[in-house]
């Protein structure tokens, strides 16, 4: 059967090379190829790689033609490079599609993605920096009957490494426009838009026994659906979404019987040079996979929904030591955001302005109630109860130009963590960062960056819980840039009290149109990459790493 579908999907690229010379075809594509090497390191952990050197590498290809499109994917990982799913090993055609897209209807065969509103009951996406894609093999359209009105149905397993889950996949989403529907709502001010989905699972029985002689009675079709609701007024919007899952047990909850629930909500106003945003979640047993058995041991694999980060993703180092994993188990939260244009020629502000950005999240787990185990409801939690911390920030951002050549961006963080989120131990940590990030634009040419960045931490470092973000940190890093074409960029991070490990990295990059070319060396400290909530654990690395990307 494998054998076959390679065979099919190359005589789809053969035919894809011969179809550029029909009339209105028209083919594009890209590659990356990423490699590593690593060798043994007492410090930071670092292992040797048997291989010498792991690579992942993908080619995409898509041609189109009209209203006709058909693209397949070629991937190697000749071996996974660190970090990444072992069971990727190998290579071959890992994603191919045909799709039309008509005035009223859109129809896709093949691997796609897809997604209903928020993705609580349904996404289907690919993430490679996290090695993570659950696309969907089978079918998809997209139904637009009137104006306003647009209908989804998929059906089809999920991609897991070269094979596919289990389980079945199906579901139908609409999503109305109340203002393109309704024509006399054209005009208005008031944008409404209303949508809901149904999703369904299909797993063949399994046994799970919980005690001698006794199995449990396991839902081959596990529904969820959800209903949303979309409004906008001048400077307002307002967005929420309530999904519930019907009884799924499964590896993750314990095989309890409790059904699920979501709800998100997002308030925003914005005016020009000024916007706040408040946003709540409460996430309870809302694990939906397409297998009943599937772990989280290799990653987030085989998910059929997602559940939306309530956190702000940072980008600088200390900022992101402890990126925060969602908690489909359950989950409550609060985020709000508020970014401020000083104007020009202000008192604050200066001659150029400046921006100022605040921001504050807040997360903790459900207060439950233990009813039982494996077989039972499980517990019981009032809707409005929290438990413990699992993750808090707030972060002020002051970013002002100086001068035609100069940029300074100033951050003040404060974090308080718990550790057992990710597999470690103790009590929460409680983090104080500063960052300073100055831009020097030497000439139209040339430029130069320095960052700083400091950590204090009353986390402290032991060998049994080797937890190696632990301790307090400093980091300096220098950028340059010529022509917008080369970067030679040198790093280093040292944890000088109560840590370990020295981190320092040298790498240089070239870009010329759309090739770009990097390579690095140094070491990378384990712990986690997270994503919008989705994360994948890093191992410590201590090596070169070569990256080559292009597009046609």
């Amino acid at each position: 059967m494998k054998k076959n579908i390679i065979l099919s999907a190359l005589s789809l690229l053969t035919n894809l090379a011969f179809a550029q010379l029909l009339p209105g075809g028209h083919i594009t594509g890209s590659m990356q190829i990423d490699m590593q090497t690593s060798r043994r390191d007492s410090v930071t952990g670092a292992k040797d790689i048997d291989e010498k050197m792991l690579m992942n590498a993908r080619a995409d290809i898509l041609y189109t033609n009209g209203r006709f499109e058909a693209g397949l994917r070629y991937e190697a990982y000749l071996n996974p490079m660190l970090g990444f799913d072992r069971n990727y090993k190998g290579q071959g055609i890992a994603n191919y599609f045909v799709a039309y897209h008509g005035d009223r209807i859109d129809f896709t065969a093949g691997y796609f993605y897809e997604q209903f509103g928020g993705g609580l009951t349904l996404r289907s996406y690919e993430d490679r920096n996290l090695g993570y894609d659950n696309a969907l093999f089978g079918f998809g359209v997209h139904y637009r009957p009137l104006a306003g009105v647009t209908l989804k149905g998929v059906v089809g397993r999920q991609r897991y490494c070269w094979g596919l889950g289990n389980g079945l996949v199906r579901g139908v989403d609409a999503d109305v426009q109340l203002n393109g529907l309704i024509p006399a709502l054209a005009g208005s001010e008031l944008r409404v838009s209303l949508g809901g989905g149904l999703v369904s699972r299909y797993e063949a029985d399994t046994t799970i026994a919980t005690s001698p002689g006794y199995k449990l009675n396991l839902p081959l079709n596990v529904a969820a659906g959800s209903v949303r609701l979309g409004m906008a007024y001048r400077r307002w919007s307002l967005d929420v979404e309530y999904a519930r899952k019907g009884q799924d047990p499964s590896f993750l909850n314990n095989y309890i019987y409790r059904e699920g629930q979501a709800l998100t909500l997002a308030l925003t106003y914005a005016k020009r040079g000024f916007s706040a945003n408040l946003q709540a979640k409460r996430v309870d047993n809302m694990v939906f996979k397409s297998e009943r058995a599937a772990t989280d041991a290799d990653g987030a694999k085989l998910y059929i929904n997602y559940i939306p980060a309530i956190n702000k993703e940072h980008t600088y180092a200390f900022l992101s030591m402890y990126p925060y994993s969602t908690q489909t188990q359950g989950e409550m939260g609060l985020q709000g955001d508020i970014v401020w244009r000083v104007p020009k020629e202000s008192w604050i502000g200066g001659a150029y302005g400046m921006d100022i950005h605040l921001n504050s999240s807040v997360i903790a787990a459900l207060e439950t109630d233990s009813v039982g185990g494996p077989g039972t409801k499980g517990y019981n939690s009032d809707f409005m109860r929290a438990g413990g911390l699992y993750y808090g920030d707030a972060t002020i951002e002051l970013t002002r130009k100086l001068s035609q050549q100069l940029r300074l961006a100033l951050t003040y963080g404060y974090q308080v963590v718990n550790p057992e989120i990710d597999g470690h131990s103790g009590a929460l940590h409680h983090n104080h960062i500063v960052v300073g990030d100055l831009t020097w634009k030497i000439d139209r040419k040339n430029a130069l960056r320095f960052e700083a960045e400091w950590m204090g931490s009353d986390s402290r470092y032991t060998p049994e819980d080797d937890d190696k973000r632990c301790g307090d940190w400093v980091m300096g890093l220098v950028e340059y840039n010529l022509t917008s074409r080369w970067f030679v960029a040198l790093s280093d991070q040292y944890a000088y009290h109560d840590g370990t490990g020295n981190y320092y990295n040298i790498s240089v990059g070239y870009t010329r149109n759309a090739t770009r070319i990097q390579l690095g060396y140094g070491k990378q400290r384990e712990g986690m990459i997270c994503i919008g909530g989705v994360c994948r654990q890093m191992p410590a690395l201590n090596g070169l790493t070569l990256s080559l990307s292009t597009s046609f």
